[in-house]
């Protein structure tokens, strides 16, 4: 009974302490940087096997390292450059802080003691190409395997080990991918990196915006595979405050190595190779594809008529008919008579058609209607001035005329006028 409470307690401390080192913060890790107790450290290492999971990174790729939430791993491509690289280690190595390294054949040739120094300092140290051309996804396969094989020999010369040194992590200048380049470099058992989310620090941006794009990426995604370069000057100047917020923000830095005969990968679930794993409070649903018909020939088909449509004769009439247009229907109406227009000569109407001869027809047609016992010596000079009316008639009638067809009218004084209205 004393040795079974003895043994619960036991594994009750193991327990705890277990918890207390997987949760710890990363101020925990501090002891581990001697010098640098404010230091971000490295929370953990996650061994990889590269033919597991060949293809990493979701700028590119459907599946990216295991990490838990607010983990990250830092990886600088395109060095060694000693001006700047050296400056690199230098803040990495005042955060006790473990990277991948992407090299380049040429820079290694170029400086064998900058890769030497990486391997030194404990990183991790992949390739990137011998010459770093940005056309890997169109030169020829021939070509793109000069330049992977040219970048590994010249790494691995830099080294003392390179058996054991040199990581089979492979990441293709300018994520330039190819089918093919990719296939080569699985059937080598290289793994292709590419990355979750970059700073942009190959651009011509200033420190401050290298900073913040990383951070705002960072925080978009949660955690993953940041992309830098240890070969630019404003990724220098960014770097302490990127891993100053880092720590502010509760991130930790992951170390990525390959799994060996005696180093085992880390045991993982294929669901923790997503970025965002599914879970129990996100539905999923996998529907099946459209499949996407192809069609050798177009059939027009005939349009149906009333025998195809079972109609009866009863019912033909609520189909529209077709009408024929009749041929004797005229298109344009008679013209018409010309007695139509015919106004005979002197009548009320064209005394009338006039202004000046208003007043002179209606006296014409108050004297016919008068009675002849009524007319005296007044009848008399009445009929003097209706003759000289009449008579003037036919003259405005003419001069109307004249005007109708665009003659100027012929000027009559405002005396004449009154005198023919008396």
């Amino acid at each position: 009974m004393i040795g079974s409470s003895v043994a619960f307690r036991t594994r009750s401390w193991a327990v705890l302490l277990l918890g207390l080192l997987t949760t710890a913060s990363p101020a925990a890790f501090a002891a581990e940087c001697p010098g640098h107790p404010d230091a971000l450290g490295t929370s953990r290492t996650l061994v990889v096997d590269p033919r597991e999971h060949p293809r990493i990174g979701t700028m590119q790729y459907r599946e990216t390292l295991p990490l838990k939430d607010h983990e990250v791993v830092l990886t600088f491509d395109d060095g060694p450059l000693p001006k700047y690289s050296n400056q690199v280690l230098k803040i990495l190595a005042d955060e006790c802080i473990k990277a991948t390294f992407f090299t380049i054949g040429g820079q290694a040739k170029a400086s064998p003691e900058g890769v030497r120094k990486l391997v030194a300092a404990g990183h991790t140290v992949g390739t990137h190409s011998m010459n770093h051309p940005l056309t890997f996804d169109r030169m020829p396969i021939e070509k793109a395997e000069t330049e992977i094989n040219g970048g590994i020999e010249w790494t691995s010369a830099a080294m003392t080990d390179p058996s054991s040194q040199l990581a089979p992590f492979f990441r293709i200048p300018g994520l330039m991918r190819a089918e093919g380049v990719e296939n080569y470099l699985i059937s080598r058992g290289i793994q292709v990196w590419s990355a979750d989310f970059p700073a942009d620090d190959w651009r011509h941006v200033s420190p401050d915006r290298v900073y913040q794009l990383a951070i705002q990426r960072l925080e978009a995604k949660g955690k993953g595979i940041l992309l830098l370069h240890d070969i630019q000057a404003r990724t220098v100047a960014a770097l302490p405050k990127i891993i100053r917020d880092l720590k502010a923000r509760g991130y930790r830095i992951v170390h990525v190595v390959p799994a060996t005969a005696d180093r085992p990968a880390t045991p993982t679930t294929p669901v923790e190779w997503l970025l965002h794993p599914p879970s129990e409070t996100t539905p999923i649903a996998r529907w099946p594809a459209v499949p996407n018909f192809v069609f050798a020939q177009t059939v027009t088909l005939p349009a149906p008529n009333l025998a195809d449509l079972n109609a009866q004769a009863a019912y033909q009439p609520l189909f529209p008919r077709k009408t024929v247009a009749r041929a004797d229907v005229a298109a344009t109406l008679p013209v018409p008579d010309r007695d139509l227009f015919a106004i005979p000569e002197g009548s009320i109407e064209v005394l009338l058609s006039t202004t000046l001869s208003r007043r002179a027809a209606t006296r014409v047609a108050m004297a016919a209607e008068a009675p002849r016992a009524a007319r005296g010596k007044a009848g008399k000079m009445q009929g003097r001035k209706t003759a000289h009316a009449a008579h003037a008639a036919p003259k405005h009638a003419a001069q109307a005329k004249s005007q109708a067809n665009g003659a100027a009218p012929h000027p009559t004084r405002l005396a004449s006028l009154k005198k023919r209205a008396q």
